[in-house]
């Protein structure tokens, strides 16, 4: 699962796990700090904190395993291709938009690549 904003990826990790009732299920929490050009590759530790913090709370009483995973990449693209299997299962949460939304488009890129996708529209704050 992708982690894209607090809200949203709390909505798409309860329904995924409604959805996977019954099915020995384990998710992984993938939170991308995208570091762009030409900036250094290094993260102030509070950063990394942070997100370490929100997928802990995330996950935190998930009645199924949740394995938080922070990744440092250039984009959000190339880090989750870096930590994933091919043809991997991909949940990705988004709010339900009249324009296509940055996740939907990262659900097309990852698609595109061969992984099998489920993009989850969830009504988050508007």
């Amino acid at each position: 699962m992708v982690y894209t904003d607090t809200a949203i990826t709390l909505l798409t990790l309860k329904r995924a796990i409604s959805l996977t009732s019954g099915l020995n299920a384990k998710i992984r929490l993938v939170a991308v700090h995208s570091v762009p050009y030409p900036r250094d590759f290094d993260c102030p530790s509070w950063v990394h904190a942070y997100l370490v913090e929100r997928l802990i709370e995330l996950s935190d009483g998930c009645p199924v395993p949740v394995t938080p995973l922070v990744v440092m990449a250039r984009s959000r693209e190339e880090g989750l291709e870096s930590v994933l299997e091919p043809e991997s299962l991909i949940v990705i949460g988004s709010r339900r938009r009249p324009w296509r939304t940055p996740e939907e488009r990262l659900a097309r890129v990852l698609a595109d690549v061969g992984h099998r996708v489920a993009l989850i529209h969830v009504a988050a704050g508007g």
